[in-house]
């Protein structure tokens, strides 16, 4: 079946190849993320994280009640969103073990990736209302606080987030420096800035726990650092949140050059021309593309395919990749459905 585009015919393609196994060459590759192991780890970090969660959140509740303090109370439903949004995201990792159906033919690997979302959008929801509360009590300068359980119950709540961020941690180097190497899991990053913005939440209520200690008169300190600490907290979400719009959009994956791979291919020795190259991702760790790649009279459709392929896997380790061997036609160096996007 032909193709136009621009006026011009393009050449059918050549009918679809299977590649060859005599070179142990395959299209789909694991290194790129996926691995049992590393969702295993992933969720041995979640369910650390909300056990300590849920137990501090109790005692988080109670102090604030003994102490009258509303900025520990806002605290503990801090740490009540954490917690849900550690449960999203163990629901999101069980989620995308599921095998792909005919429905669902990419699996559900996505799911991981709105559950980072939900994750982000939940510490936007608390952050508003902490900001709604404090400007209630800067306005209103009708409340009381007791300095002491104040004070001892941000101490603990210190102790605990920064117990909690060691334990979901992930420094995002394996033992490949490429793209498509270990890539820090989505779920578990998202967990890591709920507790971080936790902790800095904490050191701001530990602050004014202190000031109002031994200073009472000055507790109006109590809602002017909840607005400080919670423009850091929302700091914190923005690079997430661009990372998963960025694989929501199917933009290329981040630390992908889209001129490299393109490069790359146009160095296979018979391929003329590259064109239709889409880079995306799943998700963060497992990036995926597909081309079209025009090659001369001479060349072999059979042997070029091996080559893309063992180049691609070779420096940039896709998940899985799709290659349309086609004839080369002078035709497509004015066809404009075959130029290179923008940059």
């Amino acid at each position: 079946r032909g193709r136009f585009a621009a006026g011009l015919a393009v050449p059918p393609p050549e009918p679809a190849l299977e590649l060859g196994t005599r070179r142990g060459q395959h299209c789909h590759t694991r290194a790129a993320g996926g691995h049992p192991g590393q969702q295993q780890r992933a969720r041995r970090k979640l369910y650390l994280a909300a056990g300590i969660c849920l137990f501090f959140m109790v005692g988080e509740a109670v102090g604030g009640y003994l102490a009258h303090s509303l900025v520990i109370l806002t605290d503990a439903a801090h740490l009540l969103t954490d917690f849900a949004s550690i449960m999203i995201s163990l629901f999101a990792l069980w989620v995308s073990s599921r095998p792909p159906t005919k429905t669902m033919n990419f699996g559900w690997h996505r799911a991981e990736i709105l559950g980072a979302l939900l994750s982000v959008l939940s510490i936007w929801v608390v952050t508003g209302v902490l900001v709604y509360l404090g400007a209630q009590r800067l306005l209103s300068g009708d409340y009381d606080i007791e300095g002491g359980a104040m004070l001892i119950t941000s101490a603990c709540a210190v102790a605990v987030n920064i117990v909690m961020g060691l334990a979901l941690h992930q420094t995002g180097h394996g033992h490949s420096h490429g793209p498509g190497g270990e890539q820090p899991n989505a779920s578990v990053r998202a967990a890591f800035v709920h507790v971080l913005g936790d902790l800095l939440q904490s050191l701001g209520v530990l602050i004014a726990s202190y000031i109002i200690f031994f200073k009472p008169e000055y507790k109006y300190v109590d809602p002017i650092c909840t607005f400080l600490f919670s423009a850091l907290v929302l700091g914190t979400t923005l690079t997430i949140l661009r990372d998963v719009l960025l694989v929501l959009m199917e933009g290329t994956p981040k630390g992908m050059d889209f001129n490299a791979v393109r490069d790359t291919l146009l160095a296979v020795r018979g391929v003329e021309a590259v064109h239709s190259l889409h880079i995306w991702a799943l998700t963060a760790a497992q990036p995926l593309l597909s081309v079209h790649i025009a090659i001369n009279a001479a060349a072999s459709a059979q042997e070029v395919l091996e080559e893309a392929s063992s180049r691609l896997q070779g420096a940039f380790r896709f998940h899985s990749t799709t290659i349309q061997v086609e004839s080369y036609s002078e035709e497509m160096r004015d066809c404009r459905e075959c130029q290179p996007p923008r940059d």
